[in-house]
């Protein structure tokens, strides 16, 4: 247990506050189970992207359900929810809205697009062209959209979740860094195991998914999102959390000469500040009030692998950047 001694902060009541907040999680994650099988690790990233005001971008090869899963996300919740197919000939209006001409009244009208949603699928987004991707930029970084003079706020809250196919690469746009960087996690999803597979063919056989409902509200989500900032982070955490992220940029200040020649370019500020908030939604889907190390840790690969560059001799190599990951975890010494 986190010492109270000199914090001058009430421990205690904070994790009260939090059991009892975060009491709609397992039914939550067991109205998703319905229809998911075997993608824990996916739904609690979904729960740590919404409770984090943050975005996510997934990366499996087709039929792993993810547009399955940010659907159902949408009706537990009972939010509004927009799936966008990204292709090469995809315009920024056809994301954000247009302007329309009104003959009647001689005037124009706005049409909003499909970004104007609680749950937005950008499904591959890696093959929308770079005007595309700048239009979604603002909604994401910003939380709102502009169509021709006017300004418009998206609706809390506001969920982007992005997917890449990693194995075909033929007709895509690679994601610029800064585009990238916006992405709180990036998360890999794998094949399910054979027996979740079994489980997953026989009820699309037999046509028996159970419907899901909605068994929570938007505004208990809002009001979850302001309980996750009183999750407590000791100093000891925060100086942990910003090691790693000083380890990505200068590697031999730490120990890990070795790596120095193998990174291109370390997290940004958004890094740590993204660590820090998954960490904490971590801790609040666990339905504890503190942060502990094993906090940061779950969540430092879906955080930090698409923020690390790495170079030519390390691909020549093979290193990936979670390999790097993994370096730097082992050494950073845990409070």
């Amino acid at each position: 247990m986190i010492e109270e001694a000199n914090t001058g902060i009430d421990i205690r009541a904070i994790n009260e506050k939090i059991e009892r907040e975060s009491a709609f999680i397992d039914l939550l994650r067991s109205e998703m189970n319905k229809v998911i099988v075997g993608q824990k690790h996916m739904i609690d990233r979904l729960l740590i992207g919404m409770l984090g005001n943050g975005h996510i971008l997934l990366e499996g090869v087709p039929g792993l359900a993810k547009t399955l899963a940010i659907n159902t996300l949408a009706k537990a919740v009972d939010g509004s929810f927009s799936r966008i197919q990204f292709t090469p000939d995809l315009l920024p209006a056809d994301v954000i809205g247009t302007m329309i001409y009104n003959m009647k009244v001689n005037d124009f009208s706005i049409k909003k697009g499909p970004i104007f949603a609680n749950f937005v699928l950008a499904d591959e987004i890696n093959r929308a062209p770079a005007k595309v991707q700048s239009a979604l930029l603002e909604a994401m970084q910003e939380h709102q959209v502009t169509i021709g003079e006017e300004t418009f706020k998206l609706a809390p809250p506001f969920l982007v979740m992005a997917t890449q196919n990693p194995i075909e690469q033929e007709g895509t746009y690679p994601l610029p860094e800064a585009q990238v960087d916006r992405f709180m996690l990036k998360t890999v999803i794998d094949y399910p195991s054979i027996k979740d597979e079994q489980l997953i063919m026989r009820a699309n056989l037999n046509k028996s998914w159970e419907k899901v409902n909605a068994v929570v509200s938007i505004e208990q989500i809002i009001r979850a999102r302001k309980a996750v900032q009183e999750v407590y982070m000791d100093e000891k955490i925060e100086k942990y959390i910003l090691d790693i992220i000083f380890a990505t940029r200068y590697p031999e200040k730490y120990n890990l000469s070795s790596l120095k020649d193998l990174i291109g370019f370390g997290a940004s500020p958004r890094g740590s500040i993204n660590l820090a908030t998954a960490a904490k939604c971590y801790a609040f889907i666990k339905r504890r009030g503190y942060v502990i190390p094993e906090n940061v840790g779950a969540v430092v690969h879906d955080v930090l692998r698409h923020r690390i560059g790495v170079t030519y001799e390390a691909e020549a190599e093979n290193i990936t950047s979670v390999q790097i990951i993994d370096k730097i975890v082992n050494e950073i010494e845990v409070p």
